[in-house]
């Protein structure tokens, strides 16, 4: 007998609807920024490039950071042990992705790197079953064999030699590493989203920029301003509301509905820089899309186990959050060190920050 069921899975669904908005809103902003770095590409150096963009993501987070004052360096929420996992998402995601990525899209259209970057989504789920252990259920199986499939469509040879090999195997190699860095912020995302996100720009773009130093030439000033303005929104921006994505619903799910933005990059493509709309993108197109219904939540349901333990992250006094407080933490929502006592019941949920279980 299921008593609490109706209860448990309207309180669950309630739950996911602010990442859901956020993990939408991050597609939307990373994949309005392919067509722009595409158009940038023709006069800026992509080892340049990538350490702008990553720059400007942290100029502008900074600004953000020291807009909230002091008591928001106090309260990060990051934790000795986050160190490397928040290292190795620097350098596989802040570092080589956007290296590989830039070189891509700098061989082939915008459009079809777009829809290539489709493969960051089943590429992050079997990280997290790989790695973590998340649930894959058989709607996600679908969708991950769905976007595949538009991938592979993209990167099929063209009669009019629109897409180049070595192009779209850089950008592949680019979503297996966005789709690691994926998953190690996902262990990191109980902290604080934008100083991950001001952290993960900054050595990024620091790396990245002093490596094009010694080998490429200096953009202009106007251009390099202008990748820097892209990278705070397609990155900065984009990356704060992935990672508040990734808490709320697990790396998998939330690559599910970032699984958007190459559907947004390949439209921008098309309508702002003239690319041809051929048979093949759309067919792509409609894939990823198709994908993406699948990939969206499903139902998981199932008796389960909370172990005690103590974390940080914002949070409201729900179902999973009963704990006395000290006094200072301030209105709901709110951030603050908090202990959780063993819980086992019933109700439907996504493999969050009090949901990363094994199972049977």
């Amino acid at each position: 007998m299921r008593p609490s069921t109706r209860d448990g899975a309207a309180a669950s669904n309630q739950r996911m609807v602010a990442p859901t908005i956020a993990a939408a809103a991050s597609a939307v902003l990373f994949g309005s920024g392919a067509p722009a770095c595409k158009a940038l590409l023709g006069a800026i150096d992509p080892r340049w490039l990538a350490g702008l963009l990553y720059l400007g993501s942290a100029a502008a987070l900074g600004a953000a950071l020291l807009a909230r004052g002091r008591k928001a360096w106090g309260s990060t929420g990051l934790r000795r042990g986050d160190l490397r996992w928040l290292a190795g998402a620097i350098v596989v995601g802040g570092v080589i992705a956007p290296l590989l990525a830039l070189w891509g899209l700098s061989r082939t259209t915008a459009a079809s790197a777009s829809l290539l970057l489709a493969l960051e989504a089943p590429l992050t789920a079997l990280w997290a079953r790989w790695l973590f252990g998340e649930h894959l259920g058989a709607r996600t199986i679908q969708g991950l064999a769905l976007i595949t499939l538009a991938a592979a469509a993209t990167a099929a040879p063209a009669g009019g030699g629109a897409v180049d090999a070595w192009g779209c195997l850089a950008v592949t190699l680019a979503c297996a590493c966005w789709a690691l860095d994926n998953n190690m912020t996902r262990e990191v995302a109980h902290a604080d989203a934008t100083t991950i996100a001001a952290i993960k720009g900054l050595v990024g773009g620091l790396l990245n920029a002093s490596l094009a130093a010694v080998t490429a030439p200096a953009p202009a000033a106007p251009l390099a301003l202008g990748a820097a303005l892209v990278g705070a929104l397609a990155y900065g921006a984009s990356l704060v509301l992935y990672i508040v994505a990734l808490r709320g619903l697990g790396a998998a799910r939330a690559s599910a509905y970032f699984a958007a933005a190459p559907l947004v990059g390949a439209l921008v493509g098309v309508a702002v820089l003239g690319e041809p709309a051929t048979t093949r993108l759309l067919f792509a197109g409609l894939l990823v899309l198709g994908g993406v219904q699948r990939l969206a939540w499903e139902p998981h349901y199932h008796r389960h186990r909370h172990a005690a333990f103590e974390h940080f992250h914002p949070h409201v006094h729900d179902a999973h959050h009963h704990h006395a407080h000290r006094g200072g933490e301030g209105v709901e929502p709110h951030a603050h060190q908090h202990p959780h006592e063993p819980l086992e019941h019933e109700h439907a949920h996504a493999p969050d920050l009090h949901h990363r279980h094994g199972h049977e």
